[in-house]
């Protein structure tokens, strides 16, 4: 089951430590789901879900702010019995001293943000959904072309990088080169290159490109969803290709199918540009217009009226 440990969240959030717990390292979150805790702390604990992140916005502190100091202590001392992996502070409220010596107390991470309440838990949520979602990596090559991902993909040296260049001197933006980390998100794909590895591509012959100097910011981009998978191969005589279009092929990736097309290579073909074709071919598909059932619709239509014709 994939989780993100809070020290994790903690760093990559960039969030305020007021009190880390000794084991901050060690707690797993494996559910976005937030909670701001206004029933446990006036003291209804029966529907309590510990094991979410707790937030206290302004409304709970205002509520805690307007306790007497002993209710106010032993509200917050029962909550943090509770194994609760943090309680995040918003829009920088002021800390009570309570917090921190029951945090001291129960061994509880005190956190804080100067953001609002609403645009903390948005960040959460999607922070640990896709840090959490389900991943795999793929050898590839994935671009946006067109506004559309395109992934390509095919055996060593069958020149995947060369046919990205192309397309990048073209005008369309390079995501990642050679290796593309895969996350499913709402039931899409989306890639994005590892950090080592960003906005650097590797040319047989020149070496490595650093893509971002060389053609500027607008050539690059961090990540993308991946809508189109080409699959390039020399050229097999022996092997027949589809012509028309009318099967479509798919590759199923992390459980969701990706439209995928075949571009054999030989001498002569303008690679680059098929694959813009591929892409634009493949967005009027998802507009609902498919080239190759139309025109097979136009060829039945005619066989029929030819056979009224005979018949008549």
């Amino acid at each position: 089951m994939q989780y993100i440990t809070l020290d994790q969240l903690i760093n990559e959030l960039d969030l305020e430590v007021i009190y880390k717990a000794t084991d901050a390292v060690n707690v797993k979150i494996y559910s976005a789901e937030i909670n701001r805790p206004g029933l446990p702390i006036v003291g209804y604990f029966e529907k309590f879900a510990p094991e979410r992140l707790q937030i206290i916005g302004s409304s709970e502190w205002h509520y805690y702010n307007d306790l007497p100091d002993t209710l106010r202590y032993d509200s917050l001392d029962k909550f943090l019995t509770y194994p609760i992996p943090a309680l995040i502070f918003s829009r920088n409220l002021e800390i009570f001293p309570e917090v921190i010596e029951l945090a001291e107390k129960h061994n509880r991470t005190i956190l804080r943000v100067d953001i609002p309440t609403s645009k903390l838990i948005n960040e959460l949520i999607n922070h640990i959904n896709f840090s959490i979602a389900p991943s795999t990596t793929v050898h590839g090559v994935l671009l946006e072309v067109y506004g559309i991902g395109v992934l390509i993909t095919g055996k060593s040296g069958v020149g995947k990088s060369e046919t990205a260049l192309e397309l990048l001197i073209r005008g369309h933006r390079l995501v990642s080169d050679d290796t593309v980390e895969i996350k499913k998100v709402e039931d899409r794909l989306r890639g994005e290159s590892p950090a080592l590895t960003r906005h650097f591509m590797e040319i047989r012959g020149i070496g490595i490109l650093d893509i971002e100097r060389l053609y500027g910011v607008g050539a690059v981009k961090q990540y993308e969803f991946i809508d189109l998978i080409v699959e390039l191969e020399l050229w097999d005589e022996n092997k027949f290709y589809d012509r028309i279009g009318l099967d479509e092929e798919t590759v199923e990736i992390l459980d969701v199918k990706v439209p995928r097309v075949t571009i054999p290579l030989r001498p002569g073909r303008n690679t680059a540009m098929i694959v813009e074709v591929a892409a634009r071919n493949n967005r009027q598909k998802k507009l609902g217009y498919n080239a190759a059932h139309v025109l097979n619709d136009r060829i039945m239509k005619e066989i029929e009226k030819r056979k009224n014709i005979i018949k008549k």
